[in-house]
């Protein structure tokens, strides 16, 4: 069970000791950062519930194999229409949730990235929360907790997912892609997220360079860091993720200079301007040239 998905072991226990003793809950929320795996878990718990073998999760039952397959009439996932989970989709759920299970003696939905679901579809799916069909168990996964209303939570089980260690995310990505080496600077960069060092693997020069401009800021005049930080002007496609990385070093070099821990409200200030469409060079400019007043 639980097979190449990393971290969180003692949650796993929990779901697993829950399926044996059959005391598991209707309906489960899902908390964490992208990346470490929920949806991953969600579905070996979801296949240990329709398992038909009293020892469950046996692989070789007819609702085990559909699951594999992605064809057991039992399960299903929910995912997003566009930018969000719509109450269209929640109201198609619940006509066919209350339908009796087919192969299992039990029913499982997955609404994947729910905290994207819409206000209406969060209170449509208040009623099935609220009486869900005895053979029925929904698991909600998502990643910003204050997008939930408080009744979705109030009805949850609410299991709260951690960080991957950076170890074992290093050595995941070296074994899965065949690398040598990953740089620090990935993974400092993914953020305890397995799923985001996975996308940032192939950048591993991009963020090397952009450690390369915090890091010598303090040793160079105003013109000189801004020349060096000719990367970050290139990389606007990457913005988010750059200046999250930026905030990660300007952390951790906090612990030696207070002076950082305050250039960490300056990046805060420069996705404000992003977010709002100021525009990228300039507000760039302006964070440089404040975080290198602020360390001289």
């Amino acid at each position: 069970m639980f097979q190449g998905i990393l971290g969180n072991d003692k949650i796993k226990k929990e779901l697993i000791n829950s399926v044996n003793l059959n005391k598991y809950s209707h309906s489960y929320l899902f908390l964490g950062i992208s990346g470490i795996g929920k949806k991953l878990i969600a579905r070996e718990f979801a296949k240990m519930i329709l398992c038909e073998s009293e020892e469950k999760y046996c692989g070789k039952c007819k609702s085990c194999i559909e699951f594999d397959t992605n064809n057991n009439p039992d399960f299903q996932e929910i995912e997003p229409d566009g930018n969000n989970v719509k109450i269209e989709q929640i109201r198609e759920m619940q006509k066919k949730i209350v339908e009796q299970p087919i192969i299992s003696n039990k029913k499982v939905y997955i609404i994947d990235d729910a905290d994207l679901m819409t206000r209406e579809a969060q209170n449509c799916l208040l009623k099935t929360l609220e009486e869900p069909p005895e053979f029925a168990n929904i698991i909600l996964i998502g990643s910003n907790e204050s997008n939930f209303l408080s009744t979705i939570k109030s009805r949850c089980t609410t299991i709260k997912f951690g960080e991957i260690p950076n170890e074992e995310i290093r050595q995941y990505i070296k074994n899965k892609y065949d690398l040598q080496e990953i740089s620090d600077s990935i993974i400092k960069a993914s953020n305890g997220s397995i799923g985001k060092a996975e996308i940032l693997k192939d950048k591993q020069e991009l963020y090397t360079s952009v450690d390369n401009v915090i890091n010598n800021i303090e040793k160079m005049d105003l013109i000189d860091t801004l020349k060096n930080a000719d990367v970050i002007y290139k990389s606007q496609e990457d913005k988010k993720e750059i200046l999250e990385y930026i905030n990660i070093i300007l952390f951790e070099k906090s612990k030696q200079n207070q002076k950082y821990l305050n250039c960490i409200n300056i990046v805060e200030e420069a996705k404000k301007r992003l977010k709002a469409n100021s525009n990228y060079n300039m507000t760039i400019d302006n964070m440089i040239m404040t975080i290198w007043e602020e360390i001289h």
